[in-house]
């Protein structure tokens, strides 16, 4: 079967985001009398959702719930302070049918709606999953499963496409073919895919049927 239903993970797929998720935890981390991190450190803690964010960067003694609901308020505030889609990102948008193509992410349904509404992209996508979509989030199966079912597709069909681990065995669990990308802020875990795109200009060299 070919494929022609896309499921993309937002922060580290279709975003570049670590910026502002820096700002966020540091403003966090500066009210808790914590020296602020690089970057490249926030990166390495996102892809499971904001509650392990914000767990992995504070010690494990210090966190409590009321710190979430404080980095998601500062997060909201910077949303888009300096979150972009990746170069090349609209290219392959722009060649598919929205009523086949969905985002699913372990971001808040909320925050995601708000960034992908800011940076004019909500109409690209049938289907928005967030972390708060679904009773359970990626790794569990269920959000891509509940993607699907919103675009009427079938998963023999479709691709789930994104930077974590978590994207490749959700999309695997589901019955999906899985794309990694490298340009993420994510790892594969050594978890197999059946594509591996190296920039967001290879998704239409992947799915050449898109854009033909």
């Amino acid at each position: 079967m070919a494929l022609d239903t896309f499921l993309f993970d937002l922060d580290g797929t279709l975003v570049d985001s670590v910026a502002d998720l820096a700002t966020a935890i540091n403003l966090l981390r500066a009210e808790l009398n914590l020296k602020p991190i690089v970057q490249e450190t926030v990166r390495r803690y996102v892809g499971d959702g904001a509650r392990m964010l914000v767990q992995r960067a504070l010690p494990a003694d210090l966190y409590r719930d009321a710190h979430l609901e404080r980095f998601l308020f500062l997060y909201r505030a910077h949303l888009l302070d300096q979150t972009r889609p990746y170069p090349g990102i609209l290219d392959f948008l722009d060649s598919c049918e929205p009523a086949r193509m969905a985002v699913v992410t372990n971001k808040p349904y909320l925050l995601t709606m708000e960034l992908l509404s800011g940076l004019n992209l909500t109409s690209y996508f049938g289907a928005i999953i967030g972390g708060d979509s679904c009773r359970t989030k990626k790794p569990d199966p269920l959000p891509v499963q509940t993607a699907l079912r919103q675009l009427k597709a079938h998963p023999r069909r479709a691709v789930m496409i994104g930077d974590h681990h978590t994207d490749l065995h959700a999309g695997q669990a589901a019955g999906l073919a899985t794309c990694f990308c490298t340009w993420g802020m994510g790892n594969d875990g050594g978890v197999p895919s059946t594509f591996r795109a190296y920039s967001p200009f290879d998704l239409v060299r992947i799915f050449p049927e898109v854009a033909s």
